[in-house]
């Protein structure tokens, strides 16, 4: 199983410390043993716009894969969310798997002019339609010419499934490679059972083997109890949406908080779920987090 770790882009205090922060932790993903750079998007939030980002972080890594955990792509036009993602792609030679998803905040709809009435499955499987066609070279828009750049990948870059239940999984098998997911309270029997139902929803769809990812939030600590207040203040700002009180019940068992030893034992739990792939979500900006985690991978 390989490990992925996300940039701290939901951090309130990315700005203050810099923008260089994130070159930082791109630096350090990429040299570390990490398979993949993660970060996603939101739009009614401080985090840094995520087409621009992946730019970026294009030019700062050269090894690892650049992983958009997730993209709403009803809050863009396809057309241009394709030419997008495809110079994304040659960017970074080829490196890019994008994930999708339809979003869980109706204010992000608003915030980026979209229609709230497209954010469900059959809306997010249209615009990739429209997408899959333009890095096909096909002329979807009647212009002299094709939009382009055509993707480095042939036929466009890997496409996975932001989920988190079986619904999202009988809807997307017919066009997506793999799963996005997260688990909240680190269910690996849950975790499980939805990889089980999505290699049979592939296997119907007559689709290969979909790829299976997920993910959760982490923060470390030596064993003296800091790590589950970290958690419990990036949830305060990151789940701004939700009533306090539900994120303050929520956030004892949210996420993993602990130590080097019991985030190993953790990740070897998800292995044993046949997890391609886990990643991390920070709920700090320290870029010691990064290299702590790499002491444990290597």
């Amino acid at each position: 199983m390989h490990v992925g770790m996300t940039l701290p882009v939901m951090e309130p205090d990315l700005w203050e410390r810099g923008a260089r922060t994130l070159e930082d932790w791109a630096h350090a993903i990429d040299e570390g043993p990490f398979a993949s750079l993660c970060f996603g998007e939101r739009m009614a939030f401080d985090n840094p716009e995520t087409l621009t980002l992946l730019g970026a972080v294009a030019s700062w890594t050269s090894r690892v894969r650049v992983a958009t955990t997730v993209i709403v792509p009803q809050l863009h036009d396809p057309v241009w969310l394709a030419k997008a993602l495809a110079t994304g792609d040659r960017l970074c030679e080829g490196r890019l798997t994008v994930g999708l998803g339809v979003g869980g905040r109706e204010e992000d709809y608003r915030a980026a002019g979209a229609d709230p009435a497209t954010q469900t499955m059959r809306g997010m499987a249209e615009r990739v339609a429209v997408m899959r066609r333009v890095w096909s070279g096909e002329d979807v828009t009647g212009a002299t010419r094709p939009v382009g750049p055509s993707p480095a990948q042939p036929g466009g870059p890997e496409l996975l499934v932001g989920t988190m239940g079986p619904r999202t999984i009988r809807h997307s098998a017919a066009w997506a490679d793999g799963l996005a997911g997260v688990t909240l309270d680190l269910d690996t029997a849950a975790v499980s059972g939805l990889f089980d139902r999505a290699r049979a929803a592939w296997a119907e769809a007559a689709r290969p083997e979909p790829r299976l990812t997920t993910s959760f939030w982490f923060a470390l600590d030596d064993g003296d109890g800091s790590a589950r207040a970290q958690v419990h203040r990036h949830l305060r700002h990151y789940m701004n949406w939700l009533p306090v009180s539900l994120v303050d019940a929520m956030a004892p068992t949210t996420g993993f908080a602990g130590t080097l030893a019991e985030l190993r034992d953790t990740l070897r739990r998800f292995e044993d779920t046949g997890a391609d792939e886990v990643h991390l979500i920070p709920t700090g900006s320290g870029v010691s987090q990064v290299e702590r985690v790499a002491e444990l991978l290597r």
